[in-house]
């Protein structure tokens, strides 16, 4: 693979308290995926957010989330497919709005957290989100777990698509991120990630939490903006990339 898009989640700080160092953060990536204020983030926080992307030229994606701030979206909650689906309809749209305002487009929605883990897995989930997006702009990408059964759904409705990989995050032998209760879980050391970002990059693997190798067959690999030293671990995996000559540009999806 000679290009990859390289995303972050952004935008998740709430009124006066940041999180993440978004303004390097942009400068690093090549899209991003705007909190929509279910599990952190507020209006001003997404139109800053917006123009902060505008700034720099990066694509903007919608994240929605179950509606769980103080879980920070990632406890899984018993929400209907159709209780899901207004969700995400409702957060999509609100920054569909502010990227209006700004004259930019909105390129794409992945969900955030336990609702796409769930959806990662559940048909009816998936489906429920991707009837959304349909909704919204069927020029939407549905960006979901690469491998999972809600590529398969999106795919199917003939939504544009988009598998994703996760160079800060271990993965079980399934292919599903690892639990955040494990140990190890989340991976902090740049060059180590740096390596995993290349691999996925050039060869489509990487080795899970138990050794085995696994399918990540992806266009997008996300670091987690809310992880300490993201910045840090973004630059890394720039350099990585660049120094392999793997272009980071925005995903397309198929």
């Amino acid at each position: 693979m000679n290009s990859i898009d390289l995303n972050s989640d952004m935008g998740e700080g709430y009124g006066p308290w940041p999180m993440g160092d978004d303004e390097r953060l942009a400068r690093l990536v090549s899209s991003i995926n705007v909190a929509c204020g279910f599990h952190a983030s507020d209006p001003g926080t997404m139109h800053r957010t917006v123009r902060l992307a505008k700034r720099h030229g990066v694509a903007i994606g919608a994240h929605p989330s179950y509606p769980d701030r103080v879980g920070f979206g990632r406890r899984a909650l018993a929400a209907t497919p159709d209780e899901v689906r207004d969700d995400v309809t409702y957060q999509v749209g609100a920054l569909w709005a502010f990227c209006r305002a700004e004259g930019v487009p909105l390129r794409h929605v992945k969900p955030h957290g336990a609702l796409y883990n769930a959806a990662a897995q559940d048909e009816a989930l998936a489906t429920a989100i991707c009837e959304a997006v349909s909704a919204i702009d069927p020029e939407l990408v549905v960006v979901a777990l690469a491998n999972s059964r809600m590529l398969s759904v999106a795919r199917r409705l003939g939504l544009r698509a988009a598998g994703e990989a996760f160079a800060d995050r271990a993965y079980t032998r399934e292919g599903q991120l690892l639990s955040r209760r494990e140990p190890g879980a989340v991976l902090h050391e740049p060059a180590a990630v740096a390596a995993r970002a290349v691999r996925m990059a050039r060869e489509r693997r990487i080795t899970a939490a138990d050794g085995t190798e696994i399918s990540v067959d992806a266009e997008t690999i996300c670091l987690h903006g809310d992880t300490p030293g993201a910045a840090d671990l973004a630059a890394a995996v720039r350099a990585a990339l660049d120094g392999e000559g793997i272009a980071v540009r925005p995903l397309r999806g198929e």
